[in-house]
């Protein structure tokens, strides 16, 4: 794929369409009474949102429907991996704490990221509401959305499941590590 265009070619939606349908059917927990036939038909016609599952897959985050939205008729894909996504880990939270860094920056920020990758970070209630359907981040952690109050005063949030419950933490926006990343959502 080109850089900077943002539609799969025939074989990569092919490919990518195949890997959601297995991992749907492999995880019917996540969205019963959901239809895959309805779903795919729905990605063939949205390519940005197709091209954004695919950011999520490439970077480690095994998007899977989670849910439909009934009021908007929209089906909502979260990052399901185990651990938060591989390829999106030691990052800090935004563009504004990646500047304020001195030394050692790292290569991205979340917020970036997930603006380049066409994806949002899950909210906390979302991060909680992946936590129903298994146990997610046991070793890493993830950032979610942040409330602006918390973001003016330097600090950002993120979550992990630990001890068989759901924490959320906060740390400075600036901060980052090997093993937190962050969790995306798409809705189609």
């Amino acid at each position: 794929m080109e850089k900077g265009k943002k539609e799969l070619s025939l074989d990569q939606r092919e490919e990518l369409l195949g890997v959601l349908k297995a991992r749907f059917e492999k995880n019917m927990n996540r969205h019963r009474g959901i239809e895959w036939t309805v779903v795919q038909a729905r990605l063939e016609a949205n390519a940005d949102k197709l091209w954004s599952l695919n950011e999520m897959e490439v970077t480690g985050g095994e998007p899977d429907v989670v849910g439909h939205d009934k009021t908007n008729d929209e089906y909502i894909f979260f990052d399901c991996s185990a651990e938060s996504p591989t390829g999106r880990r030691s990052i800090c939270y935004d563009r504004e704490a990646l500047e304020s860094r001195k030394k050692h920056k790292p290569e991205n920020s979340a917020i970036d990221m997930a603006t380049d990758m066409g994806v949002k970070l899950l909210t906390e209630d979302q991060y909680r509401e992946l936590q129903k359907l298994g146990e997610f981040d046991l070793k890493t952690s993830s950032w979610v959305q942040t409330p602006e109050t918390i973001r003016k005063l330097g600090g950002a949030l993120f979550c992990d499941r630990r001890y068989e419950t759901v924490f959320v933490y906060h740390n400075g926006a600036e901060s980052y590590y090997a093993a937190r990343g962050f969790r995306g959502s798409v809705k189609v």
